[in-house]
């Protein structure tokens, strides 16, 4: 503890100056004379931290400057005299719907000295009201990640009225030109960036569909600044990236002030959300994780790569199941023996798992199509004669693990559940009920409810101890949003979330090292909020080879290799090739019929999968450096490589992703990561069957030295669409 101050109305106090470091970055917050908490700076850590007390404050002094003192507030309240967007609201017991939060005390604290982990608590208080908000601050020394939420609580005689509550509020003032790179997309379409440069006035990035609420907009993004995000060179230029882990409606806000700075406050969306408080009662707001870099975008993501991987994705560092799905081979269609021949086709392709997907339960209202059936988590006894038990035991027998497919947040209409128990479904009374994908959403705020959730998943695993992977889905959105039994309604879309953890924190605690899926109609719920509690995500069922490439890339800025599954499917019109390397770039699995494939594929997938088994802890526990992008229409390619930490090996991938004339690498592309001392030997890998061996790559003997500075050309055009090349240096 460094710090612990009192501060009392009417008291003037000298200025303290609180910094929340990591290795490169700093964060300051400063207590001025009247006990503001002020964020003053955010950006490149000083080498001399007293050297931060010489940083200027916009204050009213100044001339047509900041007349309220609290444009640059660490969390701006409400009501008196602040006039910009606030990041907390109240009306208070009394009615009074105004807040002050002036600095009481402070602590920073190391939760890990071997890892450099250090929490910076900052006290506020309001002068007049019983009320407090408490500032936290993680910092992660070595990954230089900071990681921010806030608590809220209260003495009050009765509720206090919580309408809004945000985990962070940033500020900038090092430049008057940024830059904001947010991304949004559809089912099939997700994580495309846009960049715009913010100006006077407020851009608001939101959700309010409740769950699966990343399907238009992702609560991740960048701001780069002084100049537009630099895509060309991803070592280039000054970035801070955020993104909230909340898994639900969200709202994110940048504001550029009078003085031409930027205010950015982000947490969960106040919409149709007012939460009573009752007093001693502690509201604890979700994480805001963000990071930042003056070496380009490349290096914000090795940061979030690593911290995720270290602290935040279960088995982050650890290993993951490559495995073949039958989704895409049977739909609904299947019965015990074709899921039995399906499962040995997994073992002569080569994979670690089967994952049994849709479809397999319900017998009233049998899974045969996805408008029965849903909530019924029973084996259909038509499909499944002898149940999950017998599936699971010959997977054993020939050398497989086995997985299944869950949705169990939702209902069909058309179920028992539905009919055993309506008042367990979100729906409004007197409306018509309105359906996302013929199905509607469970209120996991209700006690019963979680309690049958967990009972599902739970059952499974008793029922089955081998069971060694669950694919989790969430395929609807929050249509007439009402709880049957939450007293405040609007507290349904926090308590779905707030519920939704509570579930899936027991089932980790009690299942620490099954690898669990996150799915929700593809990348409809991506966010550090949930992925505490899953391993891996499915990021679209957009498996276009093509198309994967940039949607692959896009969830790369953010999140590491070993969380992002990629599967082999029969989308798309590109070469079995290219679709497999592709899908290699992150956690590989297939949804192919195995049994369709003639000779060659058959060949060449046993082989990459070989590749891969020895490859993969390169891909996932290795540093990614981005080449080439796919989003710069100057080029033909898009070309990235994973480098291990000692740099002794790297495996480089590029893809060709125009059909114009000539297109191709048509050069050198320049490496990074190397270490520039040694030499490395050039192979390429996943090779097809029968490939003219003119066009394999094979290169002794280049220096890292001569691969960074001048660089390799992968030989990529139209005949050779992707090209997998895996470095080593010589012993």
């Amino acid at each position: 503890m460094i710090h612990c101050v009192e501060f009392r109305l009417g008291n003037h106090i000298d200025p303290i100056h609180i910094p929340i470091e990591t290795e490169y970055t700093a964060l300051v917050v400063r207590i001025n004379e009247n006990g503001d908490p002020l964020v003053i700076y955010v950006g490149k850590r000083l080498r001399n931290k007293n050297e931060y007390a010489s940083m200027p404050s916009f204050d009213a002094k100044q001339l047509n400057g900041d007349y309220t003192g609290l444009f640059s507030s660490a969390y701006t309240p409400s009501g008196t005299r602040n006039l910009l967007e606030p990041a907390i609201q109240v009306i208070h017991a009394d009615g009074n719907p105004s807040l002050e939060l002036k600095y009481v005390s402070h602590q920073q604290d190391t939760l890990d000295q071997s890892h450099g982990i250090g929490l910076t608590t900052i006290h506020l208080k309001d002068p007049v009201y019983p009320f407090e908000v408490t500032l936290y601050y993680k910092a992660y020394y070595k990954e230089n990640v900071i990681e921010q939420w806030t608590s809220i609580k209260h003495t009050e005689s009765d509720v206090v009225r919580l309408q809004k509550y945000s985990s962070a509020n940033l500020y900038f003032s090092s430049t008057n030109k940024y830059y904001l790179t947010h991304f949004h997309g559809n089912w099939a379409r997700e994580m495309s960036p846009e960049e715009i440069q913010l100006t006077a006035g407020i851009k608001v990035l939101d959700t309010k569909l409740g769950t699966r609420a990343d399907l238009f907009q992702p609560p991740s993004f960048f701001i780069s600044l002084r100049q537009p995000l630099n895509l060309v060179d991803e070592d280039y230029g000054e970035v801070f990236a955020g993104t909230l882990a909340w898994s639900g409606n969200y709202q994110i806000q940048f504001e550029i002030d009078p003085l031409r700075n930027l205010r950015l406050i982000a947490g969960i969306n106040p919409y149709a959300s007012e939460y009573f408080l009752l007093p001693d009662k502690e509201f604890v707001t979700p994480s805001f994780i963000f990071t930042y870099s003056c070496q380009g975008l490349c290096l914000v993501s090795r940061n979030f790569h690593r911290w995720a991987r270290k602290y935040r994705i279960p088995q982050g560092e650890g290993n993951r199941l490559t495995l073949l799905n039958n989704w895409e081979a049977t739909f609904f269609d299947f019965d015990e023996q074709k899921l039995v021949n399906l499962i040995k086709d997994g073992k002569k392709l080569g994979v670690d798992l089967f994952l049994l997907d849709d479809g397999w339960f319900g017998n009233k209202y049998p899974r045969n199509y996805d408008s029965a059936g849903l909530g019924d988590w029973q084996e259909n006894v038509q499909k499944l004669p002898h149940g999950i038990g017998y599936l699971v035991n010959e997977a054993e027998a020939i050398g497989l693990k086995f997985g299944i497919w869950i949705e169990p947040e939702m209902v069909n209409p058309k179920s028992e559940l539905y009919e055993n128990h309506p008042d367990w479904v979100i729906k409004l009374p007197n409306r018509s009920e309105y359906y996302f994908r013929n199905q509607l959403v469970l209120d996991m705020s209700n006690e019963a409810v979680r309690e049958f959730v967990y009972d599902v998943v739970d059952r499974l695993f008793t029922q089955h101890p081998k069971l060694a992977y669950i694919k989790w889905d969430c395929n609807a959105v929050i249509y007439n949003a009402y709880s049957a039994t939450n007293p405040h309604q609007s507290h349904l879309y926090v308590d779905y979330v707030r519920g939704l953890y509570s579930v899936l924190d027991r089932l980790r605690k009690k299942y620490p090292s099954v690898s669990i899926m996150l799915c929700s109609g593809g990348g409809g719920r991506i966010d550090y909020g949930v992925l505490q509690y899953f391993s891996e995500f499915w990021p679209s069922d957009n498996t276009d080879g093509l198309e994967r490439i940039f949607i692959q890339w896009s969830y790369s800025f953010f999140f590491p290799a070993i969380s992002i599954c990629n599967h082999v499917t029969d989308w798309g019109k590109q070469s079995l090739k290219f679709r497999t390397d592709v899908a290699m770039m992150g956690k590989l699995g297939y949804d192919i019929v195995v049994s369709k494939l003639d000779e060659n594929e058959l060949l060449f997938s046993q082989q990459a999968l070989h590749s891969y088994a020895r490859l993969k802890d390169i891909i996932w526990h290795g540093d990614l450096f981005r080449l080439v992008s796919p989003y710069r229409h100057e080029h033909d390619i898009a070309s990235l490589m994973f480098v291990s930490e000692n740099q002794d090996k790297a495996i480089w991938f590029t893809y060709l992703i125009s059909n114009r004339y000539c297109a191709g690498s048509n050069g050198v592309v320049r490496l990074k990561g190397l270490d520039s001392m040694r030499a490395y030997t050039i192979q390429e890998i996943n090779i097809y069957p029968g490939t003219d061996s003119s066009t394999i790559i094979f290169q002794n003997s280049l220096s890292g030295d001569y691969l960074m500075t001048f660089g390799f050309d992968p030989m990529v055009d139209t005949r050779r669409p992707s090209v997998v090349l895996e470095l080593t240096t010589h012993i």
